[in-house]
């Protein structure tokens, strides 16, 4: 059987582009030799080589975090290249990657989701009322960064000032969002049309972190996950219909990871991650296995479904 000709990209030019590589290096290893011939390129150099290899390549993988990777720029490419590639497309990813769109849709879809104000470079002092309404203590984001990248959780108004100005290293649109102190929850789903909801994840940081923060995320030991989650079968529907919902409102394909906060049985939607974390030891990985995908398995049926999603798109091209 011929192979398939798969291009893997990692790397490229975001903060997270350390977190990028790790993935890509284990998605390499995990990936069927036998299956595909695996081509690698960093979009951060090799964006040159990619569109002149795009006849000879059948899918990709898209192991990019954060923008210009994970906020649709690098789909686009893809999309124009007509290489099939897992996960969401152009629209999906921009929607998620700009976490004040995604709350915007959030609502309108009755999906819940903490109270929230934004402000920007060009307008960067919140209104004083809106920001008393949030109550203390609050968390100060940048809209279109992920892995934590610059965010805080302040308890006093005076190390607000500080707080956006870390914010806006990162991005020049910031979320200031009400602060619940719950169970942290996540729920990955997979599918294009017919979508799955893999088993749930509890995230318990650890001691030293208030939330689930970059060192949390990626230092062996910061965290512990437990899958599947400590709670109720009832709250366990609820969150994995909440993340099939999300999935759908924000026009994702291929698989996604949503991330809610439980406190006295009420659930709330924080963000959903259109390329989660893909090593062996990831959140969606680890519920993946779970529900009976192995690391592998998982790659294998991710490819599959990009090739699938591609078919949908040819249908919008002139012939």
């Amino acid at each position: 059987m011929k192979k398939i000709s798969l291009a893997l990209l990692s790397g490229g030019m975001s903060t997270e582009r350390d977190v990028s590589l790790n993935s890509g290096n284990q998605v390499f290893e995990a990936l069927d030799k036998e299956k595909y011939d695996i081509r690698r390129y960093d979009p951060q150099f090799d964006l040159k080589k990619l569109v002149s290899d795009a006849p000879d390549i059948d899918a990709a993988l898209v192991i990019l975090h954060g923008p210009f990777g994970e906020d649709g720029t690098v789909q686009g490419l893809l999309d124009l290249l007509n290489i099939p590639y897992q996960g969401a497309g152009v629209l999906g990813s921009a929607v998620a990657m700009n976490k004040l769109i995604a709350k915007t849709l959030y609502r309108q879809a009755g999906i819940p989701t903490p109270d929230y104000l934004s402000i920007f470079t060009h307008a960067p002092v919140p209104d004083p009322d809106k920001l008393k309404d949030l109550g203390l203590p609050i968390v100060v984001k940048p809209a279109c960064a992920g892995s934590s990248m610059g965010m805080s959780i302040i308890s006093d108004e005076k190390d607000l000032p500080q707080a956006i100005e870390k914010g806006f290293q990162n991005d020049d649109t910031l979320i200031l969002e009400q602060y619940i102190k719950g169970t942290e929850l996540t729920c990955g789903v997979l599918g294009n049309q017919d979508l799955e909801a893999l088993p749930v994840i509890e995230i318990v940081p650890g001691k030293g972190h208030d939330f689930f923060d970059y060192q949390a995320k990626y230092v062996a030991g910061e965290t512990n996950e437990i899958c599947p989650a400590r709670i109720d079968e009832q709250t366990t529907r609820r969150v994995q219909e909440l993340a099939v919902e999300a999935h759908r409102t924000l026009f994702l394909k291929g698989y996604s990871r949503t991330d809610m906060l439980l406190l006295d049985g009420e659930l709330h939607v924080l963000e959903t991650n259109t390329i989660p974390g893909m090593t062996a030891t990831s959140l969606y990985p680890q519920s993946a296995a779970k529900a009976g995908y192995e690391f592998g398995v998982l790659l294998d049926k991710l490819i599959e479904l990009a090739i699938e999603e591609n078919k949908r798109k040819n249908l919008r091209r002139a012939r």
